[in-house]
């Protein structure tokens, strides 16, 4: 490993895949956000089903977050959840970054769409209590961690206003009275976290499964909506699968905005290694600030 450590990209994960013993030039990228992620290649003692997928968190921060998706998956698994499966039991850290292992998924048959992802989480909505903690849905709490990350790659008043922001928000989702009975949440309920195999769809990315406000996993695809281009007839199935329209509930409107506040903040972390993430950074800042809910954002 290098000292001095370098912003968190691919090359620098694939330093710590080496460090873990993996043939980390090897390996195929299959994401890189809050965790990189990367299909390893086959070794004899690890060739069952279709390979193995590990995923480096960004730094030991992350370590219970991981070792909190090994549970989650495990109790998913045991209540008939379609879901991703460990292929190891726990986290293993290596140089301050937590990884786990899990089993790769068969090729997808399609690509995932919102009745997939309103499938999934009407099965989750509907499982009681976990058998073990789960903790609220802190929607906000990665602001601070991401500006952290970005430094100077973003302007000290874009970051001042974000926390502000953050600040005003959070305040307000705090006093929220919900529709639904809450309960366990993915978290994160977008078609990017669902894979659809021979088998059906199935849950990816647990690291934020909580016990809060079901609305939090159908804002998702109302700010889809609004801002990242999914369609009107689009939303519509989503909404139908499920069986209710999250826009009628009056606190929509504000979920939606503190959503955008942290997704604003969540892409400040890429832009000290990413140009493309720079440039949507200041897209999805200059639209807050200006207030103009029309401006399209893009995934990343």
């Amino acid at each position: 490993m290098q000292a001095g450590r370098p912003p968190f990209g691919e090359a620098y994960a694939r330093e710590v895949l080496s460090a873990a013993g993996e043939r980390g030039a090897e390996a195929a990228l299959l994401s890189l956000g809050e965790n990189a992620v990367f299909a390893l290649p086959a070794r004899d003692d690890r060739t069952a089903g279709h390979g193995t997928v590990v995923r480096i968190g960004r730094g030991p921060r992350l370590a219970e977050r991981a070792a909190h998706e090994l549970r989650v998956a495990g109790w998913l698994a045991e209540h008939g959840v379609p879901v991703v499966r460990p292929a190891a039991p726990e986290v293993t850290a290596v140089e301050g970054h937590p990884l786990t292992y899990w089993e790769r998924l068969p090729p997808a048959v399609r690509p995932p769409g919102p009745a997939d992802v309103a499938e999934l989480v009407g099965l989750v909505h509907r499982l009681g209590p976990a058998p073990f903690p789960l903790p609220p849905r802190e929607l906000l709490a990665g602001v601070d961690r991401w500006l952290s990350v970005a430094g100077s790659a973003v302007p000290a008043a874009d970051a001042a206003y974000l926390r502000a922001r953050r600040d005003g928000f959070a305040a307000a989702v705090a006093e929220l009275t919900p529709v639904l009975a809450p309960g366990p949440i993915h978290g994160d309920a977008l078609p990017r976290n669902v894979h659809v195999g021979p088998d059906g769809p199935v849950l990816l990315d647990l690291e934020t499964f909580s016990d809060d406000l079901r609305e939090h996993d159908l804002v998702v695809m109302a700010l889809s909506r609004d801002r990242y281009g999914l369609s009107e007839e689009s939303y519509r199935e989503f909404a139908d699968v499920y069986g209710w329209d999250v826009r009628e509930w009056e606190g929509c409107a504000l979920l939606k905005g503190a959503r955008e506040t942290a997704s604003c903040a969540w892409v400040s972390q890429h832009a000290p290694s990413n140009p493309a993430a720079a440039r949507e950074f200041a897209r999805r800042i200059a639209s807050l600030r200006d207030g103009d809910t029309t401006v399209r954002w893009y995934p990343f």
